[in-house]
């Protein structure tokens, strides 16, 4: 059974899939050959197949001395210090865990800068027993070290310095930084960042692996299909077999063609957070130098209520990109009703999926029918290895992509711009 299966054939012709195969093997070369823009960060690129299995292990037995230990694990980070784990995490965990009781309650901080959200954090940490995975590279990024500086004093304050410190676990920089002098002083078991894996790229690093074993995710089974799907999107596959690339050269194709928005499209809420750590990978990666599709997202079938109409009618410069899921969990039918009323009889005794999967049909057949161009992933089922698999595609056709639209996809120069205004409006200190 495929990893994953791709099909573009409502979005792009076949043969303008041929002709992009020069520039793109071109462009894939100059990926695996480390000699684009860009290639001290390539550090993702085989990360997978290098992952060692004492590496995991002393990953488990961190996760596992957290859960031992504590009620609620908080993760603070912001971008791909976090969104990866949420992403995983929202997909595999049951729909109402953090009503239900489930321990350790895995939980976020640091990715905004909102007085309320940490005042209600706070207040429900509050005479619960808790941790802490604060991950920053250099420990000085402002909404993580916010949220850190404020949990910490909470968490020392209820346990004392010492039982703290053992609470606490920082991801950062094997060297430098004000997160590496304070976890050494400090005596926090620590994991590294490596220097040559850009945040958005970090998920299979302890930036996600980490916060994933403690919510009790089967990491193993995650870095096996990551590894899998390196293997099979290699720059030695077969052009026409290597869904990354062809992934990558569909997207490129209708931004020639004029298309200006790819919107990531699914049918199951838990992929809702995939789409948050795509938009930030694609956007992050290829908006810079005035290029590069905006990357949207929706919800089916909730935004056919809503966006449904835009995407229907609206402006002809979007495409789609569906994440469809072959296999729900459970197995939920439609009862018969002796009334009737609502006129459902027709599908009783039918599978819920199954009304979801002809939605899912119908609304692609309507969109093509109305002019949006409609790329199609499929995956089995939402389990570790089929996530790890689809994470790793969608980074190898990113770093493919970039290069065929000719910028760097490992920067980010122009994140830095709202950072300097804000810190000129607080009156920061100049260094």
């Amino acid at each position: 059974m495929k990893i994953i299966n791709l099909n573009t054939i409502n979005a792009v012709a076949p043969d303008r899939i041929a002709a992009g195969e020069e520039a793109a093997q071109k462009a894939h070369q100059l990926l695996a050959s480390g000699n684009g823009k860009g290639a001290d960060f390539l550090g993702w690129l085989h990360l997978p197949s290098s992952i060692t299995a004492d590496f995991l292990k002393d990953i488990r037995n961190t996760a596992a001395a957290l859960r031992s230990s504590c009620e609620v694990v908080v993760v603070i980070g912001i971008g791909g210090s976090y969104l990866g784990a949420k992403a995983i995490l929202e997909a595999l965990s049951g729909s109402f865990d953090q009503i239900s009781g489930v321990k350790p309650l895995v939980l976020f901080a640091g990715h905004n800068i909102s007085e309320d959200y940490l005042s209600e954090l706070s207040n429900f940490l509050s005479g619960k027993q808790f941790g802490l995975i604060n991950i920053s590279k250099s420990g000085t990024t402002t909404e993580p070290a916010l949220a850190f500086r404020i949990l910490k004093k909470q968490l020392e304050a209820a346990t004392g310095k010492t039982e703290a410190a053992k609470r606490i676990v920082a991801v950062t920089d094997a060297a430098r930084g004000a997160l590496r002098t304070l976890a050494d002083k400090e005596g926090y078991k620590t994991y590294v960042i490596p220097d040559n894996v850009g945040g958005r790229f970090s998920v299979l690093t302890p930036v996600g692996l980490l916060p994933l074993a403690v919510a009790g995710i089967d990491i193993e089974k995650l870095v096996a299909g990551a590894a899998d799907m390196e293997r099979i999107t290699d720059v030695s596959a077969n052009y026409l077999d290597n869904p990354a690339i062809i992934y990558a050269v569909a997207r490129n194709e209708l931004y020639r063609q004029g298309k200006k928005i790819e919107i990531l499209a699914n049918f199951n809420p838990k992929l809702h957070y995939i789409a948050e750590w795509w938009k930030q990978l694609y956007g992050e990666s290829e908006g810079k130098e005035h290029k590069g599709l905006f990357t949207a997202s929706v919800d089916f079938t909730t935004d056919l209520h809503s966006m449904g109409q835009w995407i229907q009618q609206g402006e002809r410069s979007i495409f789609e990109t569906v994440i469809s899921v072959e296999s729900p969990k459970y197995h939920l039918e439609v009862p018969a009703d002796a009334e009737d009323l609502d006129g459902l009889n027709y599908l009783a005794g039918k599978r819920v999926d199954f009304v979801n999967k002809m939605a899912e049909k119908g609304t692609q057949m309507a969109h093509v029918d109305g002019g949006v161009p409609n790329i199609r992933i499929e995956i089995p089922e939402l389990s570790e290895y089929y996530l790890g698999g689809l994470f790793y595609f969608f980074e190898r056709a990113c770093g493919i992509s970039g290069y065929i639209l000719g910028v760097n996809p490992f920067d980010q120069p122009g994140v830095e711009a709202y950072k300097k205004n804000m810190f000129a409006l607080l009156g920061k200190p100049a260094k």
